[in-house]
């Protein structure tokens, strides 16, 4: 598991200081970067062009007195934000030269946990060698579904409409690019990026599955069919359990359930008793923890709504982990809550900014 994983859930415990965490480092956990609420101020980290602030952008469609309550992170800031599902988080700028106002941010940590990067496909030898398929109707999720089902561990996808599965990518044949070279959208959804020309974004099969077994003492586990929105009837099980941990410690990134039939639960994976439950009238607002080193994460959706679903950080603890953390919050201020969900999503979305650039 990736060192930013158990980072990241070690700040959100309380357990290390925010200021030892870089700013730059606030990872996406949706394929589009919607939810990022990092502290990039600029097109790129060398040689971008500076943000403009989102209550100075009056003239623009996104502004602060449009969205005046912090809809899609908006704000008294000039930090990079997606407001309108677009691909990836952008930001408007002061230059108008040939008609641009606005660019995307190359922000290199911006990608979700099972996102393995853009990785160039010179097609001798390809990037990845398995079973191949083109569709108009892809998506992340159509692809990684496709080769889940024929047992490959990577799925690759490129110009929008090409799916490649395989087990592994040669790094020195196919060296890792920006994340920018890969945002060519899904013919399916066109707020997923879906590889380049030449350019393979590769996702770990494991993301969306309905289910799963795991045994790491942190992890990432999504809904299923994330990124893509879960589907009607789902029953989905994944167990977490971490022999010689006192406690799990559960942080969802990203919750969106859209009706109160369907529900996602925290059992303890010894009685089967629900620790925690939630829904769209009852979201998690805080950090879970249970104790025990055996949890098990259950979802169910009915026949009708369906939308984007939730991701999950777990992170298991120590008996001295567990007293550290005690210790530390009773030095933090009663009352601080430790949330981190996504803005809701606006109306107009990418072709209200599309049409006023053009």
């Amino acid at each position: 598991m990736d060192s930013w994983t158990v980072t990241s859930a070690l700040l959100l415990a309380g357990f290390i200081s925010s200021a030892a965490f870089n700013h730059f480092d606030t990872e996406c956990y949706t394929a589009n970067g919607e939810d990022y609420r990092g502290f990039q101020n600029q097109t790129s980290l060398h040689g971008g062009k500076p943000c403009l602030f989102w209550n100075e952008t009056f003239q623009h469609p996104y502004n602060t007195l449009k969205y005046p309550n912090g809809e899609g992170g908006l704000g008294s800031h000039n930090y990079c934000r997606n407001p309108d599902g677009d691909v990836q988080p952008w930001c408007y700028i002061a230059d108008h030269e040939d008609g641009i106002y606005w660019r995307y941010c190359d922000i290199p940590s911006c990608q979700m946990p099972g996102n393995l990067g853009c990785f160039k496909d010179s097609g001798d030898p390809p990037t990845l060698s398995g079973t191949s398929e083109t569709s108009n109707k892809l998506t992340i999720q159509n692809c990684i579904s496709f080769c889940r089902k024929q047992r490959y561990k990577l799925a690759g996808m490129e110009s929008g409409y090409a799916c490649f599965c395989g087990n592994e990518v040669d790094l020195h044949d196919h060296g890792e690019s920006p994340s920018m070279e890969c945002n060519h959208v899904c013919f399916g959804d066109h707020t997923q990026p879906c590889g380049g020309d030449g350019w393979v974004i590769i996702f770990d099969t494991r993301v969306g599955a309905c289910g799963g077994n795991y045994t790491d003492p942190s992890g990432v586990i999504y809904s299923p069919d994330f990124p893509d929105k879960y589907g009607a009837g789902r029953v989905c099980y994944w167990t977490i359990q971490v022999p010689g941990s006192s406690a799990i410690l559960f942080n969802f990134t990203f919750f969106d359930i859209s009706d109160q039939t369907d529900m996602v639960e925290l059992l303890d994976g010894y009685t089967n008793q629900v620790v925690a439950r939630f829904d769209w009238r009852s979201p998690p607002r805080e950090l879970v923890n249970i104790t025990g080193d055996f949890v098990i994460l259950y979802f169910y959706s009915d026949r009708t709504n369906q939308a984007q679903g939730f991701a999950l950080l777990y992170q298991a603890l120590r008996s001295q982990d567990t007293r550290t953390t005690d210790a530390e919050r009773d030095d933090e201020d009663e009352g601080e809550e430790v949330s981190s969900t996504a803005g809701p999503q606006l109306a107009g979305g990418v072709t209200e900014r599309a049409n006023s650039t053009s």
